[in-house]
């Protein structure tokens, strides 16, 4: 067979191995498959072009013969259909992996209720685990890649005598990083971390979108991103408010004047509550929890709902009802200082204001200023009291 004609059979082999991938590959994306295995669709997505890729240096590997092209390029081209079946290989493995963990990703993704919190661990256990299934199968790749280098061949045993040595340095060059990797593994193995779960850090409050090996991306709830090394989580203290799950009890604070009626305002905070569609039908409370030394009350309102996002707006929703409430209903309620009349406290006689002249008179000062008459001052606090709960209005 003439140089010509083997080169043209081998272009139709690899044609041929690209065709039957795209058969494949539509056969897997009809209606009548899709719909019937809910793997056909990610695997059609991820392996594609790793498909076609691996099929045509498979089938030019097989046809391909020695002689075909000059002496020299001979062992230039096997050994870069070596390294190029390699990096196929490992391309469509690494890729059929995702694949298959997207379908049980999706599945997990869908979980409500009891369940979420088993699903938000394993979705995180099962994200961490096959980065690291890509990572070990890179590694081993570029391993064999070296290994199909006769020169590097003959190193191996010089290099697995060295190995110890090189560990230690590498561990010392690359401490930070293998601290991050075993803070990774020990937070998603230990369940003190999952996607999706609600954490406070450093002040700040959001959703763990993103757990990976070396740093957690923290979706604040502004819609920023804060983006944390793991070993962060292990080094410092944060609060995980779906840990057990996701219902959280909020409170809010009102102070206000000792006439406020609380048993008047504790119905009126059930009943805007059972009419309210975030609230869960479960905790609510409404007490007086402390006595201001500026004369003021401090109530405070519990209230439960099924997440963080919705207690918020709950919580919100409620203090403006209340505040709404207490202003139209009870307006002597309001927060207010006190100003008290002290008996006995006497000033200058009408005599010595006479004495003082027309100035003193007017400006009602005697001799002794600052002093003002038992009932002008008497007349004075009651005009701010009338002023302060609103009956001089």
């Amino acid at each position: 067979m003439s140089s010509a004609v083997e080169w043209i059979v081998l272009v139709v082999a690899v044609v041929a191995a690209v065709v039957a991938v795209e058969l494949l590959r539509r056969v897997l994306r009809s209606r009548r498959v899709n719909g019937r295995f809910s793997l056909a669709g990610p695997v059609v997505e991820r392996c594609t072009w790793p498909g076609f890729a691996t099929a045509a240096v498979v089938a030019f590997d097989t046809v391909y013969a020695p002689g075909m092209s000059a002496g020299s390029f001979d062992p230039a081209i096997r050994q870069t259909l070596t390294l190029l079946f390699i990096a196929c290989v490992a391309w469509l493995v690494i890729q059929a992996a995702y694949a298959v963990t997207d379908v049980v990703l999706a599945r997990l993704g869908t979980v409500e209720g009891d369940g979420n919190r088993k699903a938000r661990r394993m979705r995180t256990q099962i994200a961490l685990v096959r980065r690291v299934a890509a990572a070990v199968i890179i590694v081993v790749s570029l391993g064999a890649m070296l290994f199909s280098f006769p020169s590097v061949r003959a190193l191996g045993a010089g290099l697995l005598a060295s190995a110890g040595i090189l560990g230690v340095v590498a561990g010392i060059a690359a401490q930070s990083t293998l601290s991050n990797l075993i803070a990774g593994l020990q937070l998603v193995f230990s369940d003190a971390l999952r996607l999706d779960d609600v954490v406070v850090v450093d002040g700040e409050w959001g959703r763990i979108e993103e757990l990976t090996l070396t740093y957690v991306v923290l979706r604040v709830w502004d819609e920023r991103r804060l983006i944390l090394p793991v070993s962060h989580f292990t080094g410092n203290p944060f609060e995980n408010w779906t840990r057990h799950g996701s219902r959280v009890i909020g409170h809010v604070i009102f102070r206000v004047d000792w006439s406020v009626p609380v048993d008047e305002l504790r119905t009126e905070l059930y009943r805007a509550l059972r009419e309210h569609p975030l609230w869960d039908q479960k905790d609510w409370v409404l007490q007086v929890t402390d006595v201001q030394p500026n004369g003021l009350v401090e109530l405070r309102a519990l209230m439960s709902a099924s997440d963080a996002p919705s207690v918020w707006d709950l919580k919100c929703d409620m203090r403006e009802h209340l505040v709404t409430y207490i202003r139209e209903n009870h307006p002597q309620a309001l927060p207010r200082f006190r100003v008290e009349d002290v008996a006995g406290v006497q000033g200058p006689s009408p005599a010595s204001r006479a004495a003082a002249g027309p100035a003193g008179a007017a400006s009602g000062m005697g001799p002794q200023q600052g002093w003002t008459q038992p009932g002008d001052a008497g007349g004075a606090s009651g005009l701010r009291g009338d002023a302060a709960d609103g009956s001089g209005r």
